[in-house]
């Protein structure tokens, strides 16, 4: 049986805990949040779970085995370090830190410890984004050719970080995941216009081999949109996350090039062929990845979402940042 104890019960910290106390190998022996009133609403979720508002005497309880910050990433470094100083596994809501240095440091701090850290990508333990992966490494799409994601909708406003920062890990979590590559330069472009923080945001990522990503996230779209396309030498795949049943499409359509005697004479033929929506395992994603932790944590391995993939993310996040700070310029990593 693995103790948890859960700090931040605002809007992501109730399906943390509700899903670890469903688990039958974890237990919440504790939740942390400053607010009174998230401290009343755990208490009438979860009687009879200690309750406080103080991290550190949550951190320092030998009731607890592991610690899930669920809070602003501002404050994911300080909480995280706390945790792995006192000999805790650590489970941390996306993303991993705020910068490339403080998640080298958590990182290095963990392996030291020999403790665990997991990053919540949780759309990576989606039915979808698993059976992508399927499609993937079977070789049904053939080479990858481009990774092209819609994630906008109206609000919600972040005053502690813009909207890549908020929605784009998302994306960079799924990207990383599939495409069997580090990506080498970043270039993002938006703009802000109502608290400071840029609120539309376009991201472009190049990867090794002809292949790259864009991600579009805005928080001033009328309509929420959450479509991924997904573009191979072979096949191609639609995923719309907003669909109740045939969440992916996969297409057999394509671009076909045969070389004549010189540039003029390329003959470009197109493959339209069959569309089907392989079935897509109905689960909890948080639930399937708290389980996996467990499983990291009592088999004494690092998940594949661990620090390392949280580090990446984040790499991508910085060299975004400086890129729209200086209206597009192209950030190596």
């Amino acid at each position: 049986m693995i103790r948890f104890g859960v700090i931040g019960y605002g809007y992501w910290g109730p399906n943390v805990v509700r899903n670890l106390r469903k688990l039958e190998r974890s237990q919440v022996t504790g939740i942390c949040d400053k607010s009174e009133k998230s401290r009343r609403r755990a208490a009438q979720d979860n009687p009879g779970v200690p309750l406080t508002d103080d991290p550190a005497e949550l951190i320092a309880s030998p009731d607890v085995d592991a610690v899930a910050v669920i809070t602003p990433v501002w404050s994911h470094f300080e909480l995280a370090k706390a945790a792995l100083e006192a000999g805790k596994h650590v489970f941390v809501e996306k993303p991993f830190t705020s910068t490339v240095a403080q998640a080298e440091q958590l990182i290095e701090l963990a392996a030291r410890r020999n403790l665990r850290i997991m990053v919540d990508h949780t759309f990576l333990f989606t039915g979808a984004v698993r059976k992508i992966r399927e499609l993937i490494d079977e070789g049904t799409l053939g080479k990858l050719f481009y990774y092209d994601s819609t994630r906008v909708n109206l609000g919600l406003f972040q005053h502690d970080v813009n909207v890549l920062w908020d929605l784009a890990p998302h994306d960079l979590s799924i990207m990383s995941h599939l495409i069997a590559a580090k990506a080498q330069a970043v270039v993002a472009t938006g703009e802000q216009h109502l608290n400071g923080h840029a609120d539309v945001a376009y991201m472009t990522v190049y990867f090794p081999g002809n292949v790259i990503a864009h991600i579009n996230v805005n928080w001033l779209s009328p309509v929420k949109v959450r479509t991924t396309l997904i573009g191979g030498e072979k096949k191609m795949v639609v995923w719309n996350d907003l669909e109740a049943d045939e969440k992916i499409k996969v297409y057999d359509k394509g671009v076909q090039v045969a070389n004549g005697q010189g540039l003029y004479e390329l003959l470009v033929s197109y493959r339209s062929g069959d569309m089907w929506a392989p079935k897509v395992e109905q689960n909890e994603a948080l639930s399937t990845e708290l389980s996996y932790f467990l499983d990291c944590i009592e088999g004494g391995k690092n998940p594949h979402n661990d620090g390392g993939a949280g580090l990446e993310v984040v790499r991508m996040l910085e060299a975004a940042d400086r890129s729209l700070s200086e209206r597009g310029r192209l950030v190596e990593l």
